[in-house]
C-alpha cells in the first residue's frame, strides 16, 4: 500500500451535514451449536476481521458494537460498525443524487469519525472496479464517483449498506485494546455484514463467544471475565491509512 493513496479511503464521499441524523421443539435435543473460529490474539488483526465488543467493554463509542475491519497495517487500522442504523433514508443522504431520490434504505453511524463522510459496503459476484477488496465478494465504496455508479445500478439493500463515519486506531492501541480482551476476533461473513436486523448481530457474536468459554472454562471464571469492565486507554487516531 501507498501512503499517497492514505487519505482518499479515510474521506471517503464528503457529504453537507446532516441534521437530525441520530444516530425448539419440545422435549427434543438441540442440534449441536456450530461455533466459528473466534480469537482474543492481537495476531489475529487484519482487514475482513470482525471485532466483537466484549461485555466489559464501557466505551459508549463501542459498546455492544460489531465492527467490520476494512483496513489494517503497520500504520492503523480501520473499521465500519455494522450495528448501529439509523432512520435516515439513503435519499436524505444523497440529496443532490438523482438515483438516490426514491432510495427509502437507512444509512449506518459506521464509527465516532468523520461523520460527515459515506461508505459503502456492497456484496459483487463480479470484481467492483475502483473499490476496495475486503473479503469473499464484499466491497468498499469511498468515492465518490464510484458511490454514483453503484446508486444509479440500484443494488438490492440487502447487500449494499451505507455508513457515516468510520472507527479509527493507531496499530498499536487497537493491539493493546484486544490484549486488555475489550474485543474478540472473528473471520468476517456476509450473512454477518448483511444481517437484515443489525440491532440482534451483538447479542448472537457474543453468545457464541460465551459457549465457546463455558466449553474452557469454569462458570465462576466466565462470569468474573464479564463482569470486570473495561477501561481503554485514550484513542489517537492514526494519522494515514493508505489503500491497498
Amino acid at each position: 500500500m501507498r501512503a499517497a493513496a492514505l487519505a482518499l479511503l479515510l474521506l471517503g464521499t464528503a457529504l453537507p451535514a446532516s441534521p437530525g441524523v441520530e444516530v425448539r421443539a419440545k422435549n427434543k435435543i438441540p442440534p449441536p451449536v456450530a461455533l466459528p473460529v473466534q480469537s482474543k490474539n492481537a495476531k489475529d488483526l487484519g482487514a475482513g476481521k470482525l471485532l466483537v465488543a466484549s461485555r466489559s467493554l464501557g466505551d459508549p463509542n463501542f459498546a455492544e458494537t460489531v465492527v467490520l475491519l476494512v483496513h489494517y497495517d503497520a500504520e492503523g487500522a480501520v473499521g465500519l460498525i455494522l450495528n448501529r442504523r439509523t432512520d435516515v433514508p439513503l435519499s436524505r443522504v444523497f440529496e443532490g443524487l438523482k438515483a438516490a431520490k426514491d432510495r427509502s434504505d437507512p444509512v449506518y453511524l459506521g464509527g465516532p469519525v468523520g461523520t460527515p463522510a459515506a461508505f459503502a459496503l456492497l456484496q459483487s459476484p463480479a470484481k467492483l472496479e475502483g473499490a476496495e477488496h475486503i473479503f469473499g465478494k464484499v466491497y468498499l465504496i469511498s468515492s465518490k464517483s464510484l458511490f454514483e455508479q453503484t446508486i444509479a445500478a440500484r443494488p438490492d439493500p440487502g447487500v449494499f449498506h451505507v455508513y457515516l463515519g468510520y472507527a479509527g486506531w493507531t496499530n498499536d492501541q487497537l493491539r493493546t485494546e484486544v490484549k486488555l480482551g475489550a474485543w474478540f476476533i472473528f473471520p468476517a461473513d456476509s450473512a454477518t455484514v448483511f444481517n437484515s436486523d443489525p440491532d440482534s448481530v451483538w447479542s448472537q457474536m457474543i453468545r457464541k463467544t460465551e459457549l465457546k468459554l463455558a466449553e474452557s472454562e469454569p462458570a465462576d471464571t466466565a462470569q468474573r471475565h464479564s463482569a470486570a469492565l473495561i477501561s481503554l486507554p485514550a484513542r489517537s487516531l492514526p494519522r494515514e491509512i493508505p489503500r491497498r
